[in-house]
């Protein structure tokens, strides 16, 4: 595969917002929309992986959610601290948020009609699991199967991350921040989370940091992504009506969003099958990302065909 252009980014304007898109394949190819998680940006897709995408015959989309990277960031509005979030929650006082998940959801949907696409097989990593999940309860027309990563089904009795994770979450550098602190801290939030492989060095580590930080640093908007997350709460009873051919897929060594969450998420969506990569935490490992490839085009084909088979019986 060709690289791509230095920036294959494009602005494209939905659901009243610009939204920064990378959109690669030849255009009468099946689609598969990648959503990216809590405060990550689209360049966290590995490269091989959307090669490996493309060369199974997709066209791949990639795009920043809402508040990240080179979407529009609405700095104007509410983001209030997830803690003082969650306790007015518990005495029924509900601070206002700047928007819900299942706006988000319909973020990805208004992206699919600007574009001109019909239906789509997405693929969600972490929040962006979250939000695949709801696009296919929300608009089931829209899609052709679902693909959930590293993702939950938000009931409230599954476990969370640990301490440290749950505290480098609620934290951030400070305004007056250096450009390496800011790095410093996003590359010691990776090492947390992700999967020690040793296909990962430092220095990549690093550069990927830097490129985050360089491209659209913004973190309200993660505040507010997170916001929309503990706002969103269970998706069970919602996930009931999926009707889209889904697949699981969770890392054994997941520290964030633990494994059960993504068995939880299997087993609350009919005929959902689960797939358990053992060498993989909350991230994408350089080891591990053929057989991702593997995993979500095949399904893909496999969903396709399902929809080939009563069109050719007509």
């Amino acid at each position: 595969m060709a690289a791509p252009a230095a920036n294959p980014f494009t602005q494209v304007r939905a659901n009243g917002l610009a939204f920064a898109v990378d959109d690669r394949g030849p255009r009468d190819a099946p689609v598969i929309l990648l959503v990216m998680g809590l405060g990550t940006q689209a360049i966290a897709w590995p490269e091989p992986l959307i090669d490996g995408l493309l060369a199974q015959g997709f066209r791949v989309i990639r795009y920043d959610n809402r508040d990240i990277g080179e979407s529009t960031h609405l700095h104007a509005t509410p983001a209030p601290h997830p803690l003082l979030y969650l306790a007015g929650a518990k005495i029924g006082l509900r601070p206002r948020i700047a928007y819900q998940l299942s706006d988000m959801a319909d973020d990805a949907v208004a992206l699919l009609d600007a574009l001109g696409i019909a239906d789509v097989h997405i693929v969600g990593a972490s929040m962006g699991g979250m939000i695949s999940q709801l696009v296919a309860v929300q608009h089931p027309t829209r899609v052709r199967s679902l693909t959930s990563i590293m993702s939950s089904s938000g009931a409230r009795d599954l476990p969370g991350p640990n301490g440290d994770i749950r505290k480098r979450l609620l934290s951030r550098p400070a305004k007056t921040a250096s450009r390496e602190a800011k790095i410093a801290a996003s590359v010691e939030t990776i090492k947390l989370i992700a999967y020690p492989d040793p296909l990962r060095s430092d220095a990549e580590v690093k550069a990927m940091a830097a490129a985050a930080i360089d491209r659209g640093y913004n973190p309200m908007g993660a505040r507010r992504q997170l916001l929309a997350i503990i706002a969103d709460g269970s998706r069970v009873e919602r996930l009931k009506s999926v009707t889209a051919p889904t697949l699981v897929i969770h890392g054994a060594a997941d520290k964030l969003v633990p494994l059960a969450c993504g068995i939880h998420t299997a087993a609350s969506i009919p005929g959902a099958r689960l797939e358990i990569i053992e060498k993989m935490a909350h991230d994408l490992p350089p080891g591990e990302v053929q057989h991702m490839v593997a995993l979500i085009a095949g399904h893909a084909h496999q969903a396709d065909a399902a929809i080939r088979q009563p069109q050719a019986a007509q």
